[in-house]
């Protein structure tokens, strides 16, 4: 059984037919499905769809594209939303310099709020980091200097360098569809040196399809898809990397229930 660590169920996509979205990933062996917010007003419904389904669980946080529109935002606000019972994460998070559609000063700050909300609650933050590599793990490597928290760096595409910084910093790395792609041979061989017990899959659906679903809105089924790549760069059998992997989401995201 597998768990898509990294899914935006209420996105356009998915949302509309989101019973069916959810019925084809059961049946392709997905048990769990974690929903990320990325802004503010996206917690009410994200919440309300893990409470309405019992295998989805809930992230609150505000993504680095938003950064502006959320710049006053303090712990008060993420740490009264991350009370509920059926939220297990903080984020996404992080900073994003390929778009810098938020200033950079604003992204930090709010990345740090994030962590610092991750280190009181024990609730793992959910990283998102595009070209931003140095001052991600600058920050990461600072904060955990003022005290330990639980991280995921999510939809791993940096550096393999980098990849081994945050592994020895204590962080869990999830692999989305992109290391299906042809030109991501080098995501492809770190993918298969990361750690057993500090690996998790995931979709980032509604983008990012894995072969053989390019061009097609990505659905937490084909997190099976990128599991029996994964499991094959790495010599295993499918049933070890599920077992692997889901065994590694419930540790990181303790608050859940197995």
């Amino acid at each position: 059984m597998l768990i898509d660590s990294h899914c935006h169920l209420n996105y356009e996509g998915l949302v509309e037919n989101q019973g069916a979205v959810l019925a084809r990933a059961r049946e392709a062996g997905v048990k769990a499905f974690l929903n990320i917010s990325t802004r503010r007003k996206e917690w009410e419904a994200i919440v309300a769809t893990a409470e309405r389904e019992p295998d989805v669980w809930a992230s609150i946080g505000i993504h680095p594209h938003e950064a502006d529109q959320h710049a006053d935002l303090g712990e008060a606000a993420l740490l009264e939303a991350a009370a509920h019972p059926r939220v297990i994460g903080i984020g996404e998070s992080g900073l994003d310099y390929y778009y810098d559609k938020s200033d950079r000063a604003v992204q930090q700050a709010l990345f740090r709020t994030h962590i610092a909300v991750a280190r009181t609650t024990g609730l793992p933050i959910i990283i998102h980091t595009r070209d931003a590599d140095d001052d991600t793990f600058g920050i990461l490597a600072d904060e955990m200097e003022q005290g330990a928290f639980p991280a995921l760096i999510h939809c791993f595409t940096a550096s393999a360098e980098f990849g081994r910084k945050v592994l020895d910093l204590g962080l869990t790395i999830s692999i989305s569809g992109i290391v299906t792609f042809k030109n991501a041979r080098e995501l492809q061989e770190f993918a298969a040196e990361i750690p057993a017990d500090r690996l998790l899959v995931e979709t980032d659906s509604p983008f990012l399809a894995p072969v053989p679903h390019r061009g097609k809105t990505c659905e937490p089924a084909y997190v099976r898809d990128t599991a029996e790549f994964v499991a094959q760069l790495r010599g295993e059998s499918l049933e070890a990397l599920a077992a692997n992997t889901t065994r590694n989401f419930y540790a990181l995201f303790s608050k859940a229930a197995p």
